[in-house]
C-alpha cells in the first residue's frame, strides 16, 4: 500500500526555518514526481513546489528563493526546507505523489494519486 507521512511542522516566528519531511512507503520516491501543496484557512490548497524523477525542481513564485526541495534516495524521503518564513506561509502543507515522472502542471492535483495527511506550519510571534 502506498502511503506518505509528513512531519516537521510546527510553530515558527517569522524569518524562521523548518524542514519538513515527506516519508514513502510502498513505492520509491524517486520513480515519481512529488508535490507540495498547502491549504491555508478558507484558501484552496496551493501548489508550493515540486521534484521530479529526474531531481528537477519547481517553486511557485511565492516561495522561490526560500524554499527549497531535495531527496534522500536511501531513506525514501522527500525534503522541503523552509527559510525566512512569512506569516502568510501558514498553513496545512501536504505531499503528495504524481501519476507523472516529471513536474509539468505541478499545481494541477489531478496529476497526483497519493496524499500525506498534512502537517500544521504556523508562522507567528
Amino acid at each position: 500500500q502506498m502511503q506518505l507521512v509528513e512531519s516537521g511542522g510546527g510553530l515558527v516566528q517569522p524569518g524562521g526555518s523548518l524542514r519538513l519531511s515527506c516519508a514513502a512507503s510502498g513505492f520509491t520516491l524517486d520513480s515519481y514526481a512529488i508535490g507540495w501543496f498547502r491549504q491555508a484557512p478558507g484558501k484552496e490548497r496551493e501548489g508550493v513546489s515540486c521534484i521530479s524523477r529526474y531531481s528537477n525542481t519547481n517553486y511557485a513564485d511565492s516561495v522561490k528563493g526560500r524554499f527549497t526541495l531535495s531527496r534522500d534516495t536511501a531513506r525514501n524521503t522527500v525534503y522541503l526546507q523552509m527559510n525566512s518564513l512569512k506569516p502568510e506561509d501558514t498553513a496545512v502543507y501536504y505531499c503528495a505523489k504524481s501519476r507523472y515522472s516529471t513536474c509539468s502542471y505541478y499545481g494541477s492535483m489531478s496529476r497526483y494519486d497519493d496524499w500525506g495527511q498534512g502537517t500544521q506550519v504556523t508562522v507567528s510571534s
